[in-house]
């Protein structure tokens, strides 16, 4: 499902003495079954730009194009109810809008909420939980008596069982340890693949963007500013300098390696793999020289 945005501008408290533009003309395209990662320091937009997404925030100014689905500012949006079913949002710490007595039917209640037949519910439930990688009898317990990261990945179930064709991960990883960091990334990033999502990611991880995504726009102070891939992105520090961002740190050690090799590597490394492989290039054509 692509998505576009055209001259997107947002303000809260419009109309009042507290009015406050947070997002100004954003242009963006993000094609369907694509990997879209959003950067940008704390406050730069990045939050109020994903509820855009799927109609939780609708534009002061601007045009959001989901699928055949638009909203335009000015025009009553109606029935955004199947918008929202095909753009699951995963929020920070989503573990805490858990509420029922049992994980089953925490996890059932998204897809009957939007009409789901109770039996189909339970069968994308029981298809969710695994794909999250848990065994069934979890769905039995009470999502309090959970540990933290069990949670998280029932709250991602419940988005799972919606079958959205868009999900959108707001900081997916906070307050994971980095164990529980790199499972929830691979989790995503394998859904991503298996189901052809379109999967956007708003995050502050340069290393996550660089690695799963497949296109990365830049936003600062409201607007997106640079859009290109992980490798154009971070081959230029003085621009991300510029917007307060930082190389990935695999780049920082290859910048380390060119200085003490004498020369640059072939290409930007966004990835250990990678990095090694050019150092063995490297090293191979001194041995042949």
């Amino acid at each position: 499902m692509d998505i576009k945005l055209q001259k997107v501008s947002y303000a809260y408290s419009v109309g009042t003495p507290f009015e406050k533009f947070a997002l100004f003309d954003v242009d963006m395209e993000i094609p369907s079954n694509t990997y879209h990662a959003i950067i940008g320091h704390t406050g730069s937009g990045k939050s109020t730009l994903l509820q855009h997404f799927n109609g939780l925030l609708k534009p002061t100014k601007g045009i959001v194009q989901v699928g055949n689905r638009t909203i335009e500012a000015g025009k009553k949006a109606k029935d955004l109810k199947p918008l929202r079913q095909k753009v699951g949002i995963v929020f920070q710490f989503p573990e805490h809008q858990l509420f029922e007595e049992t994980v089953l039917k925490d996890i059932m209640f998204g897809p009957m909420n939007f009409g789901v037949p109770e039996e189909e519910a339970e069968k994308r439930a029981r298809k969710g939980i695994r794909q999250v990688g848990l065994p069934e009898e979890v769905l039995a317990k009470s999502p309090f008596d959970l540990s933290g990261g069990q949670m998280r990945r029932v709250a991602i179930a419940g988005v799972l069982a919606m079958n959205p064709e868009v999900i959108v991960l707001d900081e997916p990883t906070a307050g994971l340890d980095p164990r529980g960091q790199k499972e929830i990334m691979e989790l995503f990033y394998r859904l991503h693949k298996e189901r052809g999502l379109t999967t956007i990611l708003v995050t502050h991880s340069m290393e996550d963007a660089a690695k799963y995504a497949d296109r990365i726009s830049i936003m600062h102070e409201g607007r997106c500013v640079l859009t290109g891939t992980p490798r154009e992105i971070f081959s230029d520090s003085e621009t991300l300098k510029k917007y307060r961002l930082e190389v990935p740190r695999i780049v920082k050690f290859q910048k380390k390696i060119e200085e003490m090799i004498g020369k640059p590597l072939s290409k930007i490394c966004l990835t250990e793999e990678e990095l090694a492989d050019e150092v063995a290039r490297v090293v191979k054509e001194r041995e042949r020289a």
